[in-house]
């Protein structure tokens, strides 16, 4: 009898706090569990300016990041520079560039990194500095290609080399991404899809981890000093799903209102939308208008806005000057710039 009510005391326990755990699994968001989360940092003052709703959109070189698929669509080559001056003072660059192979294909390339100042070396026994100085960095260079399967439907692929360092210690890895961008018959509406950072997992190696370590320390007489390397953990690259939808719901000779909207999954957070909108005057003047990161749990991301500017230097030289602010919250506000060339 007594071995009975035991049992029924553990089910009983164990059923009151299933649902707990369950809620508990529900509530953990994952923040903080990938490698190279830099490259979940969004490009591209316009896209930026839209809010992030661009995997719809996708017609400038900043497509190499949001939906490669996109590239093949661009009506001439086209090179992209833009500068963010990120949080914490971190600088964040990007570079693109990308060029048609005939009238159904395109190549791109692409350069991101986040570098910031030096810091300081502190220990427990100098925690005002030990003279020394160190600073950490992240890098990824990418090849795409693009490729027009139909006249409404395209497809893209990027393969990329990641790169991240802190001091002595330095992580590698590699990743494809994968894009579709598809023109609907309603109005022009597109659709796009996006998958971003699929690849191998990267953990932090180098001489920083190096320890003397005995191995029979009840031993009198043996090496007490051997050289061994303490192992770090392996983590997972930040991969991202993007669906999109992109829309000109105004469109006549001196304007164009269009729209996107993103729904995003990452691995590594709750899931979101991003959405905007881009005004555009004469073809020449544009205004944006967006919110990123909605119904994102304890999100310090909202209202987007930016201005555009496209200046035809010859006929086939076009200047486009980009300018996006996003706030961020207790965190302040992210503002980029970026510039391209259309020949």
């Amino acid at each position: 009898m007594k071995r009975f009510s035991a049992w029924v005391l553990a089910a009983t326990v164990l059923a009151f706090s299933a649902p707990g755990q369950a809620q508990f699994v529900r509530n953990v968001s994952k923040v903080g569990t990938t490698a190279a989360p830099f490259l979940e940092i969004e490009v591209g003052s316009r896209a930026l300016g839209m809010g992030g709703g661009f995997v719809g959109q996708a017609d400038d070189a900043s497509a190499l990041y949001w939906n490669v698929g996109g590239i093949a669509r661009l009506p001439r080559n086209e090179v992209l520079l833009s500068h963010t001056r990120w949080l914490a003072d971190i600088n964040f660059d990007y570079a693109a560039a990308v060029f048609k192979v005939g009238v159904d294909q395109a190549i791109g390339l692409s350069f991101t990194s986040l570098s910031m100042g030096d810091m300081k070396v502190r220990t427990v026994f100098y925690p005002e500095g030990t003279g020394e100085l160190f600073t950490a960095s992240s890098f990824a260079i990418a090849g795409s290609y693009g490729r027009n399967l139909t006249d409404r439907f395209s497809i893209g692929f990027t393969a990329k080399y990641v790169h991240e360092s802190v001091w002595h210690m330095r992580s590698n890895g590699f990743a494809i991404d994968v894009g579709t961008l598809f023109t609907t018959q309603f109005h022009g509406m597109r659709l796009g899809m996006s998958i971003s950072n699929f690849g191998t997992k990267m953990r932090l190696e180098g001489k920083d981890t190096q320890v003397t370590h005995d191995i029979d320390p009840v031993k009198t007489g043996n090496n007490d000093r051997i050289i061994a390397y303490l192992g770090t953990d392996r983590w997972p690259m930040p991969l991202i799903f993007r669906v999109g939808v992109g829309m000109d719901v105004l469109k006549d000779d001196w304007n164009r209102l269009t729209v996107g909207v993103d729904a995003v999954h990452p691995n590594d957070n709750t899931e979101y939308l991003n959405v905007g909108m881009e005004y555009g005057f004469h073809g020449n003047f544009y205004a944006r208008l967006g919110y990123k990161s909605l119904f994102m749990r304890d999100s310090e991301e909202g209202v987007t806005a930016g201005l555009g500017l496209r200046y035809p230097v010859t006929a086939t030289l076009v200047v486009k000057a980009d300018y996006a602010y996003s706030q961020f919250g207790i965190l302040d506000s992210v503002q980029k710039v970026s510039l391209s060339l259309e020949f």
